[in-house]
């Protein structure tokens, strides 16, 4: 199959990169043996803009798409977060190359009330949406036009390809990266556990209280010398919704503390992630696996598994083209345990 993926590609950051799902989608498709061209449009619209002003390169970038369309000829197309591109083009493509089927992929919340109402918008003009929160809370998305899916955030073995869950040689204890301060006040819980623990354990904080954030290889070498980490998301609570973090951690064997009230215990396998109910109880457990590093690795080697095994890039894309072309499963993905092929639930 030929599939355009629209995505940014973050060209213009010259290696000093974030991990990347849309990196882990193209992967996916690509190792699924689908061709695949990409299509960067915050980069082209700098690109072919006059001073390099990304903004004066917006109508550019949705005219090379077109150009790009028609030269791929895609039977999908992948719209990932893309707010250069608009509804338009989209519409455009369609009208140009009636068989393409078009679809959505957003992987941001759902308590950013934008986020909410972007979905909706592209909903206008695709065939199929999916988003990042669990199934039991896209009730809002009902009759708006596209169907809608639960998609997970999967691992790579290309990215998550370290085995911190067997190493004894670590020397971050726990480790918490965030730079944005939108929408959370989860710094208060990290400061008051920082302040809790004290010199019990070495405890880094990239992005916060002074400490410098880390990307590309940086934060690659700070995760491959931690033990555990905190998956703490901007708000808690929303039905299997979490950050990139928690794949990113669970990946590369790194234990975490996930908030109770995602419900992720009803998708992972027990003993795999740790989970807390309010900060002393967090508290407590990190002191608890802190002083038992055998059954820190332990639950780490699960998640691990787990998450390579069944929640991997391959997986994931294999999902979002059957869906997005509503052919029957080839696989029992265990994210999608209650959802028909059409996106309603079972």
């Amino acid at each position: 199959m030929r599939v355009l993926h629209i995505a940014y590609q973050q060209l213009r950051r010259y290696g000093q990169t974030r991990v990347s799902w849309a990196q882990k989608l193209t992967n996916g498709l690509i190792k699924n043996d689908h061709f695949v061209s990409v299509f960067s449009d915050r980069d082209v619209a700098a690109f072919e803009a006059p001073l390099g002003i990304r903004d004066l390169g917006k109508n550019k970038a949705n005219r090379k798409l077109l150009e790009t369309v028609d030269a791929v000829e895609p039977d999908l197309v992948i719209a990932g977060h893309c707010d250069i591109i608009t509804n338009d083009t989209l519409a455009q493509i369609r009208k140009r190359h009636p068989s393409v089927t078009l679809a959505h992929c957003n992987n941001d919340p759902l308590f950013v009330p934008e986020n909410v109402e972007r979905i909706k918008h592209r909903a206008a003009v695709v065939d199929a949406i999916f988003v990042s929160t669990g199934r039991r809370e896209l009730g809002i998305f009902e009759d708006i036009g596209a169907r809608v899916y639960h998609m997970p955030n999967p691992v790579d073995p290309a990215i998550e390809s370290m085995r911190n869950d067997e190493r004894t040689d670590l020397d971050i204890d726990l480790l918490f990266c965030s730079n944005s301060t939108n929408f959370t006040k989860r710094l208060e819980r990290v400061k008051w556990l920082k302040d809790q623990l004290g010199d019990e354990l070495n405890f880094k904080t990239y992005g916060s209280f002074g400490e410098a954030p880390v990307w590309g290889r940086d934060y690659d070498r700070a995760l491959a010398r931690t033990r555990m980490g905190l998956n703490l998301n901007r708000q808690e609570g929303h039905y299997w919704y979490s950050s990139a973090r928690m794949a990113q951690l669970a990946g590369n064997g790194i234990l975490q503390f996930t908030h109770s009230g995602p419900r992720f215990d009803e998708l992972m396998p027990p003993e795999s992630i740790v989970y807390f109910n309010d900060q002393e109880d967090l508290l407590a457990k990190i002191r608890e696996f802190h002083h038992d590093d055998a059954k820190r690795r332990l639950w780490a080697n699960r998640a691990r598994e787990f998450f390579q095994t069944e929640i991997n890039s391959r997986l994931n894309a294999q999902y979002i083209v059957e869906a997005s072309l509503m052919q029957p499963f080839t696989h029992d993905y265990v994210w999608a345990q209650d959802i028909n092929l059409d996106g309603s639930q079972k």
